[in-house]
């Protein structure tokens, strides 16, 4: 059995606490073993002009971890959830999601919350997902593109480029953040991305570490980050199109019993918002349920739209 694993990271200090996080993890669980950081600064990370849906996704903060691993400088990447792809290479896998966090995104702002800032207030948030479920309760809102870390986004609302800014509760927590005016969209005002607040461990189908991975595998995540993700590979859209998804169990801390699911995929401009709801235990089947649903509701008319833009 391998003693010492390299997982490749981005250098967000977001990335290196799960980096971290997932390193004291595979400490804790074996004995014997060293755990080491590889610290890569990705095309993502580099390129910050554009929304990340004009430059390629998110899977610009993917590639060259996986590179690593390829290259055999890492054995493992850790992400959150919501950055992979739909589909991953077929050299790879996802032998861990786990460590869900709160899935809410949040609003700040030293004007209030959603309901209380100024008519036509500038909202900072480069997901077009956020921005069309903000205008459905807002369409007075100039919503304008931000991209940087945490740091940077905070940074630019303080020196009053934005009236307010949305980022996810599960970054600010894990990194201990604790910001005055700061409140919580309910997952009915805006929906998160699929895998939103999980973190996922990437490797090569065929490492040899895959053993020392299984201690972190959690079945209730897991099943719920994979019906999620099946909305987006069944629309064949990647994580910077406007699809949200969100699985949750009637019991949470059991897998075996039943799921609830709630789908949404909505047009550029928002004029048009797609929603399926479904239950069930299988996580696959139901994705394709809900699926089945958008697209009786006209998803390809709205695909087909999204990818001319």
């Amino acid at each position: 059995m391998t003693e010492r694993i390299t997982i490749a990271t981005r250098q967000s200090k977001l990335a290196l606490w799960q980096a971290n996080f997932i390193r004291e993890q595979l400490l804790a669980a074996h004995t014997g073993i060293t755990v080491e950081l590889l610290k890569i600064t990705t095309k993502g990370d580099r390129w910050l002009q554009a929304p990340l849906s004009e430059v390629g996704g998110k899977g610009l903060f993917v590639k060259e971890l996986e590179r690593a691993i390829l290259d055999g400088q890492a054995d493992i990447a850790v992400h959150s959830a919501k950055d992979l792809p739909a589909c991953l290479p077929d050299e790879f896998e996802l032998p861990v999601i786990a460590y869900r966090e709160a899935v809410e995104d949040v609003l700040v702002s030293t004007l209030g919350d959603l309901a209380s800032l100024p008519h036509g207030a500038k909202v900072g948030t480069s997901s077009l997902r956020r921005k069309v479920q903000l205008l459905v309760q807002r369409p007075d809102l100039e919503i304008s593109p931000i991209r940087g870390n945490v740091d940077t986004r905070l940074e630019k609302l303080h020196r009053g480029d934005f009236d307010a800014i949305v980022l996810a509760a599960a970054g600010l927590n894990r990194l201990q953040i604790d910001i005055d005016g700061c409140f919580t969209l309910s997952v009915d005002t805006c929906l998160p991305a699929p895998g939103q607040a999980a973190l996922a461990i990437e490797c090569r189908k065929d490492s040899t570490v895959l053993p020392l991975l299984a201690p972190l595998a959690d079945p209730v995540v897991a099943n719920c980050v994979l019906a999620e993700r099946g909305i987006s590979m069944g629309l064949g859209a990647d994580c910077s199109l406007p699809i949200a998804a969100l699985a949750t169990y009637d019991e949470p801390t059991s897998s075996s019993n039943l799921m609830t699911l709630r789908a949404l995929l909505a047009s550029e401009n928002g004029q048009h918002i797609l929603r399926a709801t479904c239950t069930g235990t299988d996580p696959e089947q139901m994705a394709a349920t809900a699926i089945a649903d958008l697209m009786h509701q006209g998803a390809a008319a709205v695909l087909t739209e999204l990818k001319s833009a």
